[in-house]
């Protein structure tokens, strides 16, 4: 990938610091954006016009076998509210803010605490808000892990469920707004492709009108790999990252964590172009996590403390901790 030069400047923020910080309000941005995808996928597997790799996503696991999951909303209510905030989204996640986002997260540590503390802290900004479920986001994590779990999937697999979410903690610390820590992702510095969700409200965007960042290839070359591509920043690329430098997690679990928002890729078969041997490899372990993540909501409620014992050791595992430490403490 090519080191682009170019600036930024910083979004406008609302004249009320808190507005953006309204985690009730973040939480139903991202079940309805939840919704929507998972309404688009199931109508076009009953119109037979879903690709291979969507069908599968939708068919594999055995969780949700007996589940309609055209039912967890109706898809025109939730249209209007998605795509507005994809309207945002689209306009503002540039080539040049998303070079600032990650030199932002090499250069501060954000926090200190464990994987467990982030759990918690995350029950702060997110709690009782989901119209689809009342559990807290503690539960929540653990419903993913627990339905993974049930299936017989290895451990790695149900930690991956277990800290799925823990990116949006990026929402207490210099996120912009909602725009900048959830919503489907897609790659930045090439052509805006036709496979992400609303194409059409790009067009506010600098970038789809920079002559090499509007081209087809923009700063990369095909069979790249994207490992070598810059995804639009928000709550999945920074936990990529953390686990990445933090954790033992295998390969396939930190693409389960990147790309499971990346629907323009693993649903809609978009950026084929891009992707390398490793990819391909991946691309399977994305489809296998993502119903535990759209479809466990509507399970029993999990018991925290009967489950903290077991899931404990397992962050241990994959999250050793260091000498003098009985638990990592991760820096955020």
């Amino acid at each position: 990938m090519m080191a682009p030069a170019t600036t930024f400047e910083e979004p406008r923020v609302a004249e009320d610091v808190n507005d953006h910080r309204d985690g009730l309000a973040l939480e139903a941005t991202s079940d309805a954006i939840d919704e929507v995808n998972v309404l688009k996928a199931s109508m076009r597997v009953k119109n037979g016009t879903a690709t291979q790799a969507e069908v599968d996503l939708y068919e594999k696991s055995r969780f949700d076998a007996d589940k309609d999951k055209t039912q967890f909303r109706q898809y025109e209510a939730a249209c209007d509210r998605v795509k507005n905030f994809y309207r945002e989204q689209h306009s503002k996640q540039t080539v040049a803010y998303n070079l600032k986002a990650r030199h932002d997260f090499k250069t501060k540590t954000r926090a200190e605490m464990t994987i467990w503390q982030a759990m918690e802290k995350l029950n702060t900004l997110i709690d009782e808000s989901d119209p689809d479920t009342s559990l807290s986001q503690i539960e929540h994590l653990l419903q993913s892990a627990e339905a993974i779990r049930r299936d017989g999937k290895p451990e790695w697999f149900q930690v991956t469920g277990l800290v799925h979410d823990l990116g949006k903690l990026l929402f207490f610390y210099g996120a912009q707004g909602q725009w900048d820590v959830v919503g489907d992702t897609f790659p930045v510095g090439c052509r805006f492709d036709e496979t992400i969700i609303y194409p059409g409200t790009f067009v506010d965007n600098p970038d789809s009108h920079d002559p090499i960042y509007s081209s087809e290839y923009g700063i990369y070359s095909p069979g790249c790999g994207l490992d070598n591509v810059m995804l639009s920043w928000g709550h999945d690329e920074y936990l990529y990252h953390i686990c990445k430098e933090q954790s033992t997690l295998p390969d396939e679990a930190l693409a389960m964590i990147r790309y499971h928002s990346f629907y323009p890729w693993h649903s809609a078969g978009g950026y084929r172009w891009m992707v390398d041997g490793k990819d391909e490899k991946m691309l399977a372990a994305v489809k296998a996590f993502n119903p535990y993540d759209l479809y466990s909501k509507s399970d029993d409620t999990p018991k925290v403390e009967d489950l903290k014992a077991y899931y404990m050791e397992l962050i241990n595992t994959y999250f050793p901790p260091r000498e003098g430490e009985t638990e990592r403490v991760i820096r955020w």
